[in-house]
């Protein structure tokens, strides 16, 4: 699959505001800072279309990009930032969590774990959230280009164990590099084949 349009629509604060129309979802989130605009604008094919910044936390609310009029890429807050105020925290939480369990139309969520640091507990937290919820997700793991092969697959080895003491399989994965364009061919498939059972 080829993306040829893909236009930002509007962002909402909580779930209850999102668009009615019915075509699939696809939600990205990660920590801050882990590359998430960067893989948004490379699957895009669009240098700006997600905004990249240097300080975390400048995602609040839930972004919409429409892809081809047909589905739409969700832009979801970064979990684990922790200079921002514990009432602030709280309510992106309820607001991603609120969208996670109650948008009828998510296909997916894509979950991207940097593939440069060791297995981080949040993260850990939050796969098993899903899992309790019921959420169908994937895991990308990002910036794969900054480290050597054998080094690369020790961490996501690492990763990969840590996540399979408390599930009994791997989710499916995605090896990404925003920089090389790398998994985006992969990721716009899968996107493709759970677009066609919508």
């Amino acid at each position: 699959m080829t993306i040829v349009e893909a236009v930002y629509t509007a962002s909402y604060p909580k779930v209850s505001m999102c668009p009615p129309n019915m075509i699939p979802e696809y939600a990205f989130i990660g920590r801050s800072n882990v590359g998430k605009s960067s893989l948004i604008n490379m699957l895009c094919d669009r240098k700006d279309l997600a905004r990249t910044s240097k300080k975390p936390g400048k995602t609040q609310m839930l972004n919409y990009f429409i892809i081809d009029k047909a589905w739409n890429i969700v832009d979801l807050p970064g979990y684990g930032y922790a200079k921002r105020s514990k009432s602030k925290r709280d309510e992106w939480r309820k607001m991603i969590e609120g969208y996670l369990q109650k948008r009828q139309q998510l296909m997916c969520a894509f979950i991207l774990l940097d593939s440069n640091i060791p297995p981080q507990k949040i993260d850990m937290e939050f796969l098993n959230w899903l899992g309790q919820a019921r959420v169908p997700f994937a895991i990308v793991y990002t910036k794969t280009d900054k480290l050597s092969k054998d080094k690369l697959e020790s961490n996501l080895n690492l990763i990969r164990s840590e996540i399979l003491k408390t599930w009994e399989t791997l989710p499916q994965e995605f090896i990404t590099s925003s920089n090389k364009r790398t998994g985006k061919k992969e990721i716009l498939s899968f996107i493709g084949d759970l677009n066609a059972n919508f």
